[in-house]
């Protein structure tokens, strides 16, 4: 980046007298440019750092080196983004001893495994030390069943040894995959994913008809196209805002603007009904049920509508229009029998769902941080405790008890109750006995993927990740851990930047990494795709086979 564009002319040497006849090339240039590479190391660098840490997109880089007088294509960006990867995970492996050494040092390390996938696409699982917040390994695979998943953990288990404790999900596949890699070590059920799991298992059925009720009256759409007309009337008069605020201070409507009161009113209502689908802190369902809060207020706004719907301002009831308007676009959605059942049905699972909730102490009413919370810090025996009560308060209430549903709340308790609760592990440090307490949660994995995400839609402007995950290498999860100092100083060993270290690995291994990560067992071949792009396909096919019996026949 330094030079910009330049030519190297390389003299090699060979040694006459070596049966290898060995070849030795430029030191110097090696340690700029790749071997077989047009592109040094810092601007490999520099393309991996703005792709992936800074969420540039290709043509936002091209501009970048544009402006460093360096013309690169977007294709050739992408590439270089695939490679800093490959290189990535070499210097990873290669530093595996090290960052051994240093999780040793602090008594080892906690494993924390998550996947995540979207669509028909293949599941990215990454292994992670809550400890050190370093990510261990990644790998994608077509399903996260043990078989696929027992590969992966011997592998992290090959680099860097038994972990003091796992932290995972209730996949089976996962469950089973540790039970056999890492047979009686503590393993724990992430506090999050369980009870985000039984809260979805009892409140689901009922909030998929609240959900799908309230699609089928069409409300949103309604209740949208009727405050775009409002509105229309409310920016020609910019003062209404002004007034209703005063008349909320005053307990009473400014006599100038009375005409326009049920507008400005009607406009705010409507509002304050959509945004009942925005409620919630971001933990995602169940702990947030944005439709159940919607449908809440879609009746509360019938309710009142009806109690001054017929107070006019001008003593003339067609001052009221908007009112009735909207009346008119709630009728059948509050009618709606089956809508109502599910919304009276849902409240008391909803009270015992918060019960737990308040009792595990997980996603807390009133945290601010949403899916990034790791959970209240409680000690683990209090917790425990707590969770005891609402077992005996869920199974001897006469209500509840008899409930299937909340029988089979019970029974998942009891299934999991050995590896939700984890007491603190001794362990040798470098500066002697300590203890480690094994975060209840999975979120830093969780947290990772949502920023890896939310990056996929600032580069491409695309909310889906389907096609992604097919294409993107499974060592991309390794980015994070450059923002780990720690890390860095591992990774690094007495080099001083990425580039140098780079460029003291092999470009053979490089390029081998490379073409291995490309291969996907369920690409189809070249000659495939064109056969199969024919739209008379099965017309062809079934030529095939009777020309070829007929032909049969005749011989």
């Amino acid at each position: 980046m330094h030079a910009g564009v330049f030519k190297a002319h390389e003299t090699r040497l060979h040694c006459t007298k070596c049966k290898n006849k060995t070849v030795y090339t430029s030191e110097a240039l090696a340690r700029v440019v790749p071997d077989h590479g047009n592109f040094g190391y810092d601007v490999l660098v520099f393309t991996g750092k703005a792709m992936f840490l800074r969420h540039r997109n290709s043509r936002e880089i091209c501009d970048e080196f544009a402006a460093r007088n360096i013309q690169i294509s977007p294709r050739e960006i992408d590439c270089l983004g695939k490679k800093f990867i490959i290189y990535l995970a070499i210097a990873h492996r290669q530093s595996a001893p090290r960052i051994r050494r240093s999780m040793q040092s602090k008594g080892g390390y906690v494993l924390h495994l998550d996947g995540t996938c979207e669509g028909g696409g293949p599941h990215l699982m990454s292994g992670l030390d809550s400890i050190s917040s370093i990510v261990l390994g990644n790998i994608k695979l077509p399903s996260e069943n043990a078989a696929e998943i027992i590969p992966f953990l011997r592998h992290i288990q090959s680099l860097f040894g038994n972990p003091l404790a796992l932290v995972h999900d209730m996949g089976s596949g996962i469950l089973k995959a540790v039970a056999e890699i890492f047979p009686g070590k503590p393993d724990f059920i992430c506090h999050f994913h369980f009870l985000r799991d039984l809260g979805k298992d009892l409140l689901e059925p009922d909030y998929a008809v609240i959900r799908k009720r309230l699609k089928k009256h069409k409300i949103v759409a309604k209740l949208r196209h009727r405050a775009r007309a409002m509105k229309k009337i409310i920016d020609n008069h910019p003062e209404l805002m002004d007034a209703l605020n005063e008349g909320f201070q005053h307990n009473r409507w400014p006599d100038s603007l009375r005409a326009q009161a049920p507008v400005v009113c009607a406009y705010t209502l409507i509002h304050w009904a959509l945004d009942g689908k925005n409620q919630g802190q971001g933990y995602g369902f169940p702990f947030d049920r944005p439709y159940v809060e919607f449908a809440k207020r879609l009746y509360a706004l019938r309710e009142n509508l009806e109690q001054f719907k017929n107070i006019s301002l001008q003593g003339q009831w067609l001052d009221n229009r908007p009112f009735w308007k909207m009346l008119g676009d709630l009728r059948d959605v509050v009618s709606d029998s089956g809508l109502r059942k599910a919304v009276a049905d849902i409240q008391p699972k909803i009270q015992v769902f918060e019960k737990l909730r308040h009792a595990m102490r997980i996603a807390p009413k009133d945290g601010k941080q949403g899916l990034n919370a790791n959970g209240m810090d409680m000690n683990m025996k209090t917790i425990e405790k707590r969770v005891t009560d609402f077992h005996h308060w869920l199974s001897t209430d006469r209500i509840f008890a008899q409930n299937k549903e909340y029988k089979k709340m019970i029974a998942q308790i009891d299934k999991y109750w050995v590896k939700l609760f984890a007491d603190p592990i001794t362990v040798q440090t470098c500066t002697g006995t300590g203890t480690i307490q094994p975060q209840r949660t999975n979120n830093i994995l969780e947290h990772f993927f949502r920023d890896h995400k939310r990056a996929h839609r600032r580069r491409t402007g695309n909310g889906s990740m389907a096609k992604t995950f097919q294409t993107m290498l499974a060592d991309t999860p390794l980015v994070k851990n450059l923002e780990n100092p720690q890390y860095m100083e591992t990774l690094l060993a007495g080099n001083p930047a990425l580039e140098e270290l780079f460029a003291s690995i092999d470009s053979k291994l490089v390029r081998f990494e490379l073409h291995k990560a490309q291969e996907t067992p369920d690409k189809l071949p070249t000659k495939i795709r064109k056969i199969i792009a024919n739209p008379m396909l099965p017309e062809l096919v079934k030529n095939l086979f009777y020309n070829t019996t007929k032909c049969a026949s005749e011989s």
